[in-house]
């Protein structure tokens, strides 16, 4: 028997159990920068050693971090059904889980590129990138990271992901931050949808929706239950 199709959205609140910061606070700072000092095409030109630094932090942070049950969990499913992650982290943190499909719409941290070629992606050893260390163009390589005011190019295959979806989960994420965050209203009208958050946005015009008002871990969990006793 076909495994049905469980295709889950995930943003920094399920990385948030496992020590890796949200970045935002209620200031709407970046650890104590402006978003667009660190994380916007103008910053990199303005102070690409600030840039650098700070997601070399952001990089150890994320090597030293373990997955949490929520990770784990997500993982696990993929015995019952076909899981496919689309997430809005960087961090590599649902791969380590154990989850075989994740899809990073804002990039990866553990990952360099091209300033001149964003195709050109290369692995990192190191959590240091450091100024002068350059593509075979001679580019400065840069964070693998989608910055404010870029292109997120993945987000066509997230759209078809979510259209073809059976069961859709939002699990950690504010809904705030778009595209992503209008990947909701893709999926059909009639397939069940879960939303699990501490602090669930407030989702109108979304049919078959449970908001389970948790965090990633006691939500997972809540869900796994939820889905053994739906007929799928």
């Amino acid at each position: 028997m076909q495994k049905k199709k469980l295709v889950v959205l995930s943003g920094a609140g399920i990385s948030a159990e496992s020590g890796i910061s949200t970045f935002r606070d209620a200031n709407g700072l970046w650890e104590g920068h402006d978003v667009m000092e660190v994380a916007s095409p103008e910053g990199w030109r303005k102070n690409r050693a600030l840039v650098l630094e700070f997601y070399n932090q952001r990089r150890k942070n994320v090597i030293e971090a373990q997955p949490n049950v929520g990770h784990l969990l997500l993982a696990e499913l993929e015995k019952t059904f076909d899981v496919h992650i689309i997430t809005q982290n960087v961090d590599d943190l649902h791969e380590r889980a154990g989850s075989t499909n994740v899809l990073h719409l804002h990039g990866e941290i553990r990952k360099c590129r091209s300033s001149a070629n964003p195709n050109l992606v290369y692995e990192m050893d190191s959590w240091q990138l450091k100024e002068g260390e350059k593509c075979p163009l001679g580019s400065q390589l840069r964070p693998h990271i989608i910055w404010f005011g870029e292109d997120v190019p993945l987000m066509e295959i997230a759209v078809e992901l979510t259209a073809i979806a059976d069961v859709f989960l939002v699990i950690g994420t504010s809904l705030l931050v778009y595209p992503a965050a209008g990947l909701l209203h893709y999926a059909s009208s009639h397939i069940p949808k879960f939303l699990i958050d501490p602090k669930p946005a407030s989702v109108s015009g979304v049919e078959n929706l449970t908001i389970i008002p948790k965090g990633g871990a006691d939500g997972m969990e809540e869900l796994i239950n939820i889905l053994s006793n739906l007929n799928l």
